[in-house]
């Protein structure tokens, strides 16, 4: 019988194959070595390939797409659920995976292009000298205040400890300890300044993200990340869909009838929500120091609940519309309620 159907689990240098036809009984169950994927894929009829969202998983499902194949990634915690209890191996894992993807109610990753990864590269690892750069001023800040030298928080206010240098009170060894430090921060703010400058090219090219920094709270930075990330966005019905992706929406333990409704599942992509949660943020900001009249929505939201949980809300609406104006193809437009007729 002919193949119609192939889970692939994928490694370095030792990847497994489990091949099933129409009536789903295996025909072929392999090890294939990385020189013997693609020879492997391009003798095969068009068939379905299913593979985990992971390492190196958008490089092969470019490869096998390019020989007819069509090529679904699906998410690691999908997949665990078909595996068989105490019998994790590769074997099982490629054959969960040629289940999983069959069932008419899972969700697949898109495969990502060239370019999108390249972009995601760019933020990811902006993300990274951020965080490292915080890592030192943290270290800096707590290794001045033992010889009494504080000052206040922010990137901003790292030039007032780095002057705290000189400072007759630090002994010349931790004053060397402290340069390296120093110099390493320097650093950082380089390299995010070169990336966040490249992101931002970037973003001037493309129209969906440009299309998403009219939105409120959205800037180059998070528009360019959500253009890339939802390239498709005819994947998710609705708004809610898009936002339930990203981890916004309550976690449900309902039963009975009775619906109970807890804290934000926290799923999916934690770099996009962040940037959401922080946009929002700042949208409440403004409306509280600049615009306090602005938005009856946000304004009725702050008097219910605390301005973090508003922001998180905020976020989830964010979603919604970026979801809206990448379907549409279109800017955002701010919409006011129609007064009642007298």
């Amino acid at each position: 019988m002919a193949i119609v159907t192939i889970g692939l689990d994928l490694a370095k240098l030792v990847f497994q194959v489990h091949g099933v036809d129409e009536a789903g009984q295996v025909v072929v169950r392999r090890q294939l070595r990385r020189a013997e994927v693609e020879g492997f894929f391009q003798k095969l009829p068009p068939c379905l390939v299913g593979m985990e969202a992971c390492g190196s998983a958008h490089y092969w499902a470019r490869r096998i797409s390019a020989f007819g194949h069509e090529v679904r990634l699906i998410a690691p915690i999908r997949v665990k659920a078909y595996v068989q209890r105490g019998k994790k191996n590769d074997a099982n894992d490629a054959a969960a995976i040629a289940e999983v993807i069959t069932r008419p109610h899972m969700t697949f990753v898109p495969a990502k292009s060239t370019e999108q990864q390249g972009v995601l590269m760019l933020h990811r690892t902006r993300d990274l000298m951020v965080r490292q750069r915080t890592m030192l001023i943290n270290a800096l800040r707590g290794h001045l205040a033992e010889f009494g030298i504080v000052a206040a928080q922010g990137v901003r206010r790292i030039n007032e400890l780095i002057d705290g240098l000189g400072n007759a009170a630090i002994p010349e060894l931790a004053r060397i300890a402290l340069r390296q430090i120093a110099v390493q921060i320097d650093a950082c703010s380089q390299s995010v300044e070169v990336l966040e400058g490249q992101i931002v090219a970037w973003h001037k090219t493309n129209e969906a993200s440009r299309n998403l920094a009219t939105i409120p709270g959205i800037g180059p930075i998070t528009a360019s990340a959500l253009a890339v990330s939802v390239p498709d966005p005819s994947l998710f019905n609705c708004g809610r869909k898009l936002a339930a992706w990203l981890g916004l929406v309550p976690r449900q333990n309902s039963t009975g009838g009775k619906d109970r409704l807890g804290r934000i599942t926290k799923t999916g992509d934690s770099y996009l929500r962040r940037l959401l949660v922080i946009g929002a943020t700042s949208v409440i900001r403004y409306a509280r120091d600049k615009a306090p009249g602005k938005g009856e929505w946000l304004k009725t939201l702050l008097d219910r609940k605390s301005p973090r949980l508003a922001s998180v809300a905020l976020a989830n609406k964010m979603a919604r519309i970026a979801w809206s104006v990448l379907t549409r193809g279109e800017v955002y437009r701010e919409t006011y309620p129609v007064p009642n007729a007298a």
